[in-house]
């Protein structure tokens, strides 16, 4: 069975070893300030009782920014990613959000080519934003005509 819901901070754990077996984003200790931000919210997706993707988002106003979002690797490539990204975007859209941001680095043409399918528009650049000195492009998508 396959099912989305927040999670709390007992579970960071399991959201560090997924970002261990991804995408190796955070240390244990920033998951942890993750789960203690104001307006921060953790969406884990399930496959029956086993976390396989996560997703950080932080609502500002009228705005969802994704901070992070990942699959576990064993798991990409099957739409699990999708599935989990059109729950957002719905969620948001009941919220009344007005759009989506998020940052996708300009060498993982994967992730991009994943969210240019989902509408998401390419609006800035983060010169070298990542650790590794690679450049973010910053990604919106409108949920609310203007």
């Amino acid at each position: 069975m396959i099912y989305i819901k927040e999670i709390k901070k007992t579970e960071v754990q399991l959201c560090y070893e997924l970002d261990l077996n991804s995408i190796g984003l955070w240390s244990k200790d920033q998951w942890s300030k993750e789960f203690n931000k104001s307006g921060v919210k953790i969406f884990a997706l399930f496959l029956s009782s086993r976390i396989i993707g996560v997703s950080v988002v932080q609502v500002v106003i009228d705005e969802a920014q994704i901070n992070y979002f990942s699959i576990d690797k064993k798991f990409r490539r099957k739409r699990y990613g999708s599935f989990l990204m059109r729950y957002l975007i719905e969620h948001f859209k009941l919220l009344k959000l007005k759009k989506i941001l998020l940052e996708v680095s300009e060498t993982n043409l994967i992730g991009r080519k994943f969210y240019n399918q989902l509408d998401f528009i390419t609006v800035g650049k983060r010169r070298n934003y990542y650790r590794d000195d690679s450049n973010a492009l910053l990604k919106e998508k409108k949920l609310i005509k203007y």
